[in-house]
């Protein structure tokens, strides 16, 4: 904005981010590649209001970002309602990876009883060293932030985070054989 000319100040730039990163989402879920049947899972906290949230996250066998949720409690049906959202955008998955929790398996085991299907869950916390390396990212982003004022602009927030995340992975269909620029990439989402 400043090469063009343009002041604006940093609030602007938040309320743009609250308001367009749920529609590029949906946009980007589009146009997102294929992951693997293999999802490491786990969750981590972000601060809300002073208080501890939980953010929900999975990712493949290569480190693609399968799907996110920010929750406020951390319960079976919670993690019933991530492990379903991500599904329903990705597919079954044939293992899940998780650390020792007991309610991501519970809410795994009522998964395949209720869908009568056979997802392995193996529970081992070096098996999820993928995913708790890639929870760094999202701490060292949110931690200058000091914290969220409101539960709805964290989430919102997050997938913004999430998404351009996505794309310097280079999840997206066609950036995988172009040398376009996350920036690039993320104007052609919104075009």
């Amino acid at each position: 904005m400043v090469e063009r000319g343009y002041s604006v100040d940093h609030s602007t730039i938040n309320r743009w981010v609250i308001h367009y990163s749920p529609q590029l989402e949906n946009i980007f879920r589009q146009e997102k590649r294929q992951v693997g049947n293999r999802w490491r899972m786990d969750e981590t906290y972000i601060k809300v209001k002073g208080k501890w949230k939980y953010f929900y996250r999975a990712v493949d066998k290569e480190n693609n970002i399968i799907d996110f949720l920010q929750t406020a409690k951390r319960d079976k049906k919670a993690v019933l309602r991530f492990f379903n959202k991500a599904i329903n955008n990705n597919g079954q998955p044939s293992v899940v990876n998780i650390d020792k929790s007991g309610t991501n398996k519970s809410a795994i085991n009522v998964y395949n009883n209720e869908n009568n299907t056979r997802i392995e869950i193996r529970q081992c916390k070096y098996l999820n060293n993928i995913e708790e390396q890639d929870h760094r990212l999202i701490k060292r982003l949110t931690r200058p932030m000091l914290g969220f004022k409101n539960f709805h602009c964290a989430q919102k927030t997050l997938i913004g985070i999430e998404l351009v995340r996505m794309l310097k992975k280079g999840q997206q269909r066609y950036s995988a054989v172009s040398d376009k620029s996350v920036v690039e990439l993320l104007y052609a989402l919104a075009a």
